[in-house]
């Protein structure tokens, strides 16, 4: 390569860094969240949380020195890396340029940078997406170290968060199908690289869970997040009523004053800290929950339908990023005192917060019509034998956002932070199909593609 274009390479690579990295640098510290703390208290308590990924928590753990920026870097470096091999994929590879200008607009009009700069799992669910995507459907475009790096980002992305993995199970399950109309288009090699993505993502989950709190199983808590959206509908309601009064329920005696707001019920001070949280009320919730799906099947269609409805809507910038999470910030004086300094200087921990609005104002408004692009674009360019994938890769975007909007339609209550987690793959669609009209339009060559 001449030294020129290993200069353009460079100069991409690192001002790209740059934006992903740009609301951390601006906030002078990691964004932090809710859930951070209780990712990194494992490795020091010795216990496993409710809903938080120990594979997750152990590379802030390894990234904790210095301030934790190594995390923000290899979080955004993976992207970068992952954003090149789309590119090339779609047959605009060798484009320092492009590649910079995509990070770019993304950066500015996407939630994405608040997502690489945030100690948080959600970059990896998009992350997890497209490394699924090039393994299935472009590994044609892939030599075997990307092959290799790509089943290994799957199944990191599949053990961060039990949602992502589901998102992911769901999409491989589609390319099964579409193997069994379609032999040639999905070898045997390519689900087999995928599904041994998944294995290794179970084998990780257990396997930290296991180094961490000496027990083989699963992240706790999947129940849980079910009961608040059962709660918040009216089905526990509608459960105690037909079965209270029952001395094995406990919740029995406060069913007509029960907060109709998952977050009230779960955080705040009342009947869930009495009953004795997770720990002292975990089973009696589970058995509510899972007996609510076999009693009250038609309500539980509902329910989940209209939170599916909601959740993909819902796809604001900096959820939860706010100046009062107090779990969080105790974890990290407690367990990584020598960032509590750069922490609690940070812009926001200061008075006021991060004014999220003014960005929501424009990026909610660019990911509801990249989402409503996306149809229109996998239609028009499936009628195109050139385009096909493209096609493919809309259609890969838009179950993955309808996937994740229907996990956690049922899984959870809807929630600005489960959308925006994925919403920016949708961008991501239109920008490489509006590079790739422009290059044809201009005659060049794509290189791997059709003419």
């Amino acid at each position: 390569m001449p030294l020129r274009q290993r200069t353009l390479w460079a100069l991409a690579v690192m001002l790209s860094l740059a934006l992903l990295l740009a609301p951390a640098l601006w906030n002078g510290f990691a964004l932090l969240q809710y859930d951070t703390g209780g990712y990194l208290a494992p490795w020091y308590d010795g216990r496993l949380h409710i809903s938080r990924s120990v594979p997750y928590g152990l590379l802030l753990v390894a990234g904790q020195w210095p301030d934790f920026w190594p995390v923000l870097v290899v979080q955004s470096v993976l992207t970068i890396w992952i954003l090149a091999l789309i590119l090339r994929a779609h047959g605009l590879g060798n484009r320092p340029v492009l590649l910079l200008a995509v990070a770019a607009v993304l950066s500015f009009i996407t939630t994405l940078p608040w997502l690489t700069a945030i100690l948080l799992t959600d970059i990896f669910a998009g992350l997890g997406v497209l490394a699924l995507y090039l393994l299935l459907l472009r590994d044609d475009t892939l030599n075997n170290v990307e092959r290799c790096g790509l089943l290994a980002l799957v199944a990191v992305s599949a053990a961060t968060h039990s949602a992502t993995l589901i998102v992911l199970l769901g999409l491989l399950i589609v390319a099964a199908i579409v193997r069994l109309a379609d032999a040639a288009r999905i070898p045997n090699t390519r689900l087999a690289r995928a599904i041994a993505g998944m294995l290794l993502a179970g084998l990780m989950v257990i396997a930290a869970n296991w180094l961490v709190a000496g027990r083989l199983g699963w992240t706790p808590g999947g129940v849980a997040l079910s009961f608040g959206r059962m709660l918040e509908d009216g089905i526990v309601k509608r459960y105690l009523d037909d079965h209270c009064p029952d001395a094995n329920l406990r919740l029995c005696a406060d069913k007509g004053h029960l907060p109709r707001d998952a977050d009230d019920f779960f955080w705040g001070e009342g009947v869930f800290d009495r009953l004795g949280r997770f720990d002292g009320f975990g089973d009696e919730m589970r058995r509510m929950a899972l007996a609510s799906l076999v009693d009250y099947p038609a309500l539980q269609v509902k329910s989940i339908a209209g939170e599916t409805a909601k959740q993909i809507a819902m796809v604001e910038t900096g959820a939860g990023v706010v100046n009062w999470i107090w779990n969080t910030y105790d974890t990290i004086k407690t367990d990584v005192p020598a960032a509590a300094p750069a922490m609690l200087a940070a812009r926001q921990q200061q008075h006021g917060g991060i004014a999220f609005a003014r960005i929501n104002r424009f990026q909610v408004p660019a990911a509801w019509l990249a989402m409503a692009l996306l149809p229109f674009i996998a239609v028009l360019a499936w009628r195109r034998p050139g385009d096909r994938d493209i096609a493919e890769f809309a259609a890969t975007a838009t179950l993955a956002i309808l996937g994740n909007a229907l996990v956690f339609g049922a899984l959870a209550t809807a929630h600005n932070r489960y959308g925006a987690r994925m919403v920016w793959i949708a961008a991501l669609v239109g920008l490489v199909t509006a590079a790739r009209i422009v290059t044809t339009r201009r005659g060049a060559k794509l290189p791997g593609l059709p003419a």
